[in-house]
C-alpha cells in the first residue's frame, strides 16, 4: 500500500526519443524492479565516470545504493533511465533539498540533479534528453530550480548544463562547479530543445535514405514477389553499398542468387557478416515480429516494413519492439524509399524505374498515390532528392521526413501526400521554420473536420470545417492543393522557376481562344490579367520568343504564360523551347507554358527547366500557387511584432492555479478535468491582460435591479446570463436603454413573466455602451490544430452563416489587423454604405491580448467574448466566458519524445 508521501508510477513520464545519432531510446521512471538493470550498467561504466559522478574512486554500488538509487516516491526523490534493448545506458536523478527555515507544509522548490552516462554512448545526446525530461518531471512536482555539482575536468557534463538555455548562475566552491538552473522554460531553451530535435529527428531520417548496407528480408528463390522486386530496383538503380538477400529458405552461406548476381543470400539476417544499416521486410505479416527481433540483435539501424495486414495493437507491438533496439520503422504497408543521391542511388521500392536525380523531395502515405506522383513527375522530366512512402505512418511521419528536408541541401521543394496529420501543432510548427527556404505543397486525402475532441480533452470542440483547418495551415505556410495532380503541377512550377514578384500576369500565344481562356483562370485564381499578346497561328518560334522577352522587360508583368497550338507547317517542338529558354533566362521572372498536342513539346521544355501543362487553367492554378507562396514569404520576413507587454502574467498564473488545482489535493494528482470561471475570477483574469468587461451587477430581484441602475447611472441594459438565454435578444433576454426606474421594472417584470424565474435567468443589468458593431472573439484549444483565434460580427452573420476568421496562436499584429478583414463582413467595420467607421485599432490591440492571455497559459482552454461593440472611438466588452483545463495532451511546450504507439 502506498504511504502518504508516496505516488503511483507516473506513466505519463514514459516516452520514447531519439538521440543525436538517430537512434531511439526509451526514458521512464527508475522502480525497484530494475536493481539488476542498474548493476549491470554501473558495471560497463568506466572508473573515471565514475569518479566524475561521485567525485571519489566508486567502483561498485552496495546493496544500500541500489536500493537508493532504486526506490522513489516521485515527488522528492525521481529516477530517469534512458533504455536500449532492456538495458540501461544512462541514469538521471534529482533529489529535492531540505531548506532550513521553510515551514513544514510549503515544499521546497529546489533539488540537486546527477547524471552517469555509460561511456560507450557518451556523445550521443543522451544526458541532454534525460536533462529535458527530468525537467519536466520536477516542475510538475512544484521544483523550480536544479542545483548541480561537476568537476571542473568533466567538460562534457558540465557542457550539457550550460547549453540547456535555462537561466543560470555558476559559482567555484571547493574545487568543483557549482550550477543553479532556474527550470522555467525559456525562449532560448525551447529554441535549444527544437533544434535538438529537429537534428536527431532528421539524423533518424537520414540513416533510413543512405545507408551503406541493405539486407532485403523475404527475398523468393526464383524472381517475384516485393523482395526480388526491390532487390531488382537496387540493383538497377546501381545501389552504392552491400546489397544481401535473406530468407530461411535460401542457400545461405552467401550463395549468390539466380539472376542476382553479386547479391549474397543468407537464411538470417544474423548470418550477415558485418553490419547492415537498413532492412526491407517483406515477409508475411505473423513473420514481421521475429525479423524486427533479429534486426535489433544484429544492430540494424533501422527498417522499411513492406508487409501489411497488421491488426492495430500488433502494430504497436512492432513499434514498440523496434524502438527498444533503437530502430525507426517506415512502414508497415509502405512502398519503399527513394535517395537519389550520386553517393548513394538508393531504390528500396517496389518501382522498377528509379527517378532522375533532381530537386523535389516527395512523401507520401498511400504507396498507389506514390506510384502515381513517381510515374506523373518521371514523365514530366521533373526529378526528385528523396522519397519516401510511409504506408501505415506507424513511426517515421511526414513530420520526420520534414525535419530531414528542413536542412538537406539537395531538396528545394516538398510534396506531401497526407491522409491525416497526426501531430498538427508540430506539423505548423515546422511549416513555419521550412516555408520561408522552401515550399511546402501538401495534398490531403480523407479530409475531415477535426473538431471532436479525444476522449477525456476539457476544451470545448471548435467546429472546425475543412475550409478552416485548410486556412489555418496556409497560414503556417503551407501550399494546400485539392488533387495529385495540381501537387505535380504545383511542384514543377516551384522546382523549375524563380517566384514571382507579384500577381500580375501577361499571356502570350498562337490562338487566341488560349489566351482568352488563360486571362480568365487568371481572374479565377485572384491572379491579375496584364497584357494579351495573339502572335496568330503563324507565329515563328523567333516570334514567340520576342514577344515573350517584351513581356518579360515589361516593368508591370510579374509572371507570364505562354499558351501555343500545333503550327501549320512543321516546325520541331525543340526549336520552340530553345525560343522560349533564349527569351527566359535571366529574367528572374517566371514563365509557364500551357500547349494543346505539341508533340514531344514536355520534354524539351522539362530538359530547359520550364514548365509546361495540357491546359491554361492547371498552368494559371501552378503559377496562382507561387504567387500565393511568395506573397507568403515575403510576409514571413517582414519584422512582425506582438506588442502586448502591460499584463500581469504571473497573477493570472496564480489565479489560474488557484481554481483548476487548489481544490486537486496535495501535490495535485488528480487534476479536475476542468472549470468555468465564475464572473468574478473572469473579470479578474481578464483584467491581468488588459481586458476590461463592462461591469454588470446581479440583479436577484426587481429592487436588486433598481439600486444596481441607481449606481451605474441610466441608461441600463437588462440581461439574462443564463447559458440557454446568453445573447438570446431575439428571445427577449436582453431588454436595452432603460432610461428610468419605471421602464427598468417593467421590463423586469416582462422579463420574469415570459421566460422564467429570475433563479433560473440570472438576470444582470449593465451600464449602456456607446454605440457601434457587435463582434464576437473568441480563442479555443482545438484538438485538430492547436489554440486557435477566432472572431466575426456577433449574430447573424457567425452563427447563421458561419462568417468567422480564424488564426493560429500567438498572432502578431499584422495577423491581427488581417484576421479583422478577413470576414466576408468586414466592411461592417469600415464605414459601409455611409456609416462611420469603427475602432479596428483598438479591435486589433484586443485581439493581441486574447491571444497573449491563451498562448501564456495553455490552461485557458476557451475564452468567448461577445458581444465586443465596438465603437467610433474605443470598445466594450459586455460579456465573457472563461474555461480551464489541464492543457491539451497535444501541447507542444513539452520535453521532446516520439508520437506514442
Amino acid at each position: 500500500m502506498q504511504t502518504p508521501t508516496e505516488r503511483a508510477y507516473p506513466t505519463h513520464w514514459e516516452a520514447d526519443v531519439v538521440l543525436r545519432d538517430g537512434g531511439t531510446a526509451r526514458v521512464r521512471p527508475i522502480t525497484a524492479d530494475d536493481a539488476d538493470r542498474l548493476v549491470a550498467f554501473y558495471e560497463q561504466v568506466s572508473d573515471e565516470s565514475k569518479y566524475y559522478r561521485f567525485f571519489a574512486p566508486y567502483p561498485r554500488l552496495s546493496d544500500r545504493d541500489v536500493r537508493r538509487f532504486t526506490r522513489h516516491d516521485y515527488v522528492d526523490r525521481v529516477g530517469l533511465a534512458a533504455i536500449v534493448s532492456d538495458e540501461f545506458i544512462a541514469t538521471v536523478r534529482y533529489d529535492r533539498i531540505d531548506e532550513t527555515g521553510r515551514p513544514a507544509s510549503v515544499p521546497a522548490d529546489r533539488a540537486e540533479v546527477a547524471f552517469l552516462v555509460q561511456d560507450a554512448h557518451q556523445g550521443r545526446g543522451v544526458a541532454s534528453a534525460l536533462l529535458e525530461h527530468i525537467a519536466a518531471c520536477a516542475r510538475e512536482r512544484g521544483v523550480r530550480r536544479f542545483t548541480a555539482e561537476v568537476l571542473p575536468a568533466n567538460t562534457k557534463m558540465a557542457k550539457v548544463f550550460t547549453d540547456a538555455g535555462y537561466s543560470q548562475r555558476r559559482s567555484f566552491e571547493d574545487g568543483s562547479l557549482h550550477l543553479t538552473l532556474d527550470l522555467e522554460p525559456t525562449e532560448r531553451s525551447l529554441a535549444v530543445m527544437r533544434g535538438r530535435e529537429q537534428r536527431a529527428e532528421a539524423r533518424s531520417v537520414q540513416r533510413l535514405l543512405a545507408p551503406s548496407s541493405v539486407a532485403v528480408i523475404g527475398v523468393r528463390r526464383t524472381p517475384g514477389g516485393a523482395g526480388r522486386t526491390v532487390l531488382e530496383s537496387l540493383r538497377d538503380g546501381e545501389f552504392t553499398g552491400a546489397v544481401h538477400a535473406v530468407n530461411r529458405d535460401l542457400p545461405g552461406g552467401g550463395a549468390t542468387l539466380e539472376g542476382l548476381p553479386g547479391v549474397p543470400a543468407h537464411r538470417s539476417v544474423r548470418d550477415i557478416p558485418g553490419a547492415v544499416d537498413l532492412a526491407v521486410v517483406a515477409v508475411p505479416a505473423a513473420e514481421v515480429e521475429a525479423v524486427v527481433t533479429d534486426c535489433g540483435e544484429h544492430g540494424v539501424q533501422g527498417l522499411v516494413v513492406l508487409s501489411a495486414d497488421f491488426h492495430r495493437a500488433e502494430q504497436r507491438e512492432l513499434v514498440r519492439k523496434a524502438r527498444s533496439y533503437g530502430m525507426r520503422i517506415i512502414g508497415p504497408n509502405a512502398f519503399g524509399v527513394i535517395n537519389t543521391a550520386p553517393g548513394v542511388r538508393l531504390n528500396a521500392t517496389l518501382a522498377s524505374r528509379t527517378p532522375a536525380r533532381g530537386r523535389i523531395g516527395l512523401f507520401t502515405q498511400s504507396g498507389a498515390i506514390g506510384i502515381a506522383l513517381l510515374a506523373g513527375l518521371d514523365r514530366r522530366g521533373a526529378g526528385l532528392s528523396s522519397f519516401v512512402s510511409a504506408g501505415n505512418r506507424a513511426d517515421v511521419s511526414g513530420n520526420d521526413v520534414l525535419q530531414f528536408w528542413d536542412d538537406d541541401p539537395e531538396t528545394d521543394v516538398a510534396l506531401m501526400y497526407l491522409e491525416s496529420i497526426g501531430n498538427p501543432r508540430k506539423f505548423t510548427r515546422l511549416v513555419r521554420r521550412t516555408a520561408p527556404r522552401k515550399p511546402v505543397v501538401v495534398v490531403r486525402g480523407a479530409r475531415h473536420s477535426g473538431g471532436a475532441p479525444p476522449a477525456g480533452h476539457a476544451a470545448p470542440a471548435l467546429s472546425t470545417s475543412d475550409a478552416t483547418v485548410s486556412t489555418l495551415l496556409r497560414q503556417a505556410g503551407v501550399l494546400l492543393v485539392d488533387t495529385v495532380t495540381e501537387l505535380v503541377d504545383t511542384g514543377l512550377q516551384l522546382a523549375f522557376q524563380p517566384l514571382p514578384a507579384g500577381p500580375r500576369v501577361a499571356t502570350l500565344g498562337n490562338a487566341e481562344s488560349l489566351c482568352l481562356l488563360t486571362y480568365d483562370a487568371c481572374l479565377a485564381q485572384g491572379l491579375s490579367p496584364g497584357t494579351v499578346t495573339d502572335l496568330t497561328a503563324s507565329a515563328t518560334p523567333e516570334d514567340f520568343r520576342r514577344a515573350l522577352a517584351r513581356a518579360l522587360a515589361d516593368p508591370e508583368t510579374d509572371a507570364v504564360v505562354v499558351t501555343a497550338i500545333p503550327w501549320v507547317e512543321g516546325r520541331s517542338a525543340g526549336e520552340l523551347a530553345d525560343a522560349l529558354q533564349q527569351a527566359a533566362d535571366g529574367s528572374g521572372k517566371p514563365v509557364a507554358v500551357a500547349h494543346l498536342a505539341i508533340e514531344g513539346l514536355d520534354a524539351a521544355l522539362s530538359a530547359r527547366r520550364i514548365p509546361a501543362y495540357p491546359s491554361p487553367e492547371r498552368a494559371v492554378r501552378a503559377l496562382a500557387e507561387a504567387v500565393h507562396y511568395a506573397q507568403w514569404r515575403r510576409e514571413a520576413r517582414e519584422p512582425a511584432r506582438v506588442p502586448v507587454d502591460d499584463v500581469a502574467e504571473a497573477g493570472a498564473a496564480a489565479l489560474v492555479s488557484r481554481v483548476l488545482y487548489g481544490a486537486a489535493g496535495e501535490g495535485g494528482d488528480r487534476p479536475p478535468r476542468g472549470a468555468t470561471l465564475t464572473p468574478q475570477d473572469t473579470a479578474a483574469l481578464l483584467a491581468c491582460y488588459g481586458i476590461t468587461l463592462l461591469p454588470a451587477h446581479p440583479a436577484p430581484d426587481a429592487d436588486a435591479a433598481v439600486r444596481a441602475a441607481a449606481a451605474l447611472g441610466y441608461p441600463v441594459a437588462l440581461k439574462t446570463t443564463a447559458p440557454h438565454l446568453r445573447h438570446r435578444a431575439d428571445l427577449g433576454g436582453v431588454r436595452l436603454d432603460l432610461g428610468s426606474e419605471t421602464g427598468l421594472r417593467r421590463a423586469y417584470a416582462e422579463l420574469t413573466g415570459h421566460l422564467g424565474s429570475a433563479g433560473e435567468l440570472r438576470p444582470v443589468v449593465q451600464a449602456m455602451a456607446p454605440r457601434g458593431v457587435d463582434t464576437v472573439v473568441r480563442a479555443v484549444a482545438d484538438p485538430a490544430v492547436g489554440t486557435v483565434l477566432s472572431f466575426g460580427l456577433a449574430g447573424p452573420p457567425s452563427e447563421l452563416l458561419g462568417d468567422l476568421a480564424h488564426r493560429l496562436v500567438p498572432v502578431t499584429d499584422r495577423e491581427a489587423a488581417q484576421l479583422v478583414r478577413a470576414i466576408r463582413s468586414a466592411p461592417m467595420l469600415f464605414g459601409w454604405r455611409g456609416a462611420q467607421p469603427v475602432d479596428t485599432a483598438a479591435l486589433g490591440r484586443l485581439l493581441l491580448r486574447v491571444s497573449r492571455l491563451v498562448d501564456d497559459h495553455p490552461e485557458v482552454v476557451s475564452v468567448d467574448l461577445q458581444p465586443v461593440v465596438v465603437a467610433p472611438h474605443g470598445l466594450s466588452a459586455l460579456g465573457a466566458a472563461v474555461r480551464l483545463a489541464p492543457p491539451p495532451a497535444t501541447t507542444d511546450l513539452g520535453p521532446r519524445r516520439l508520437p506514442a504507439y
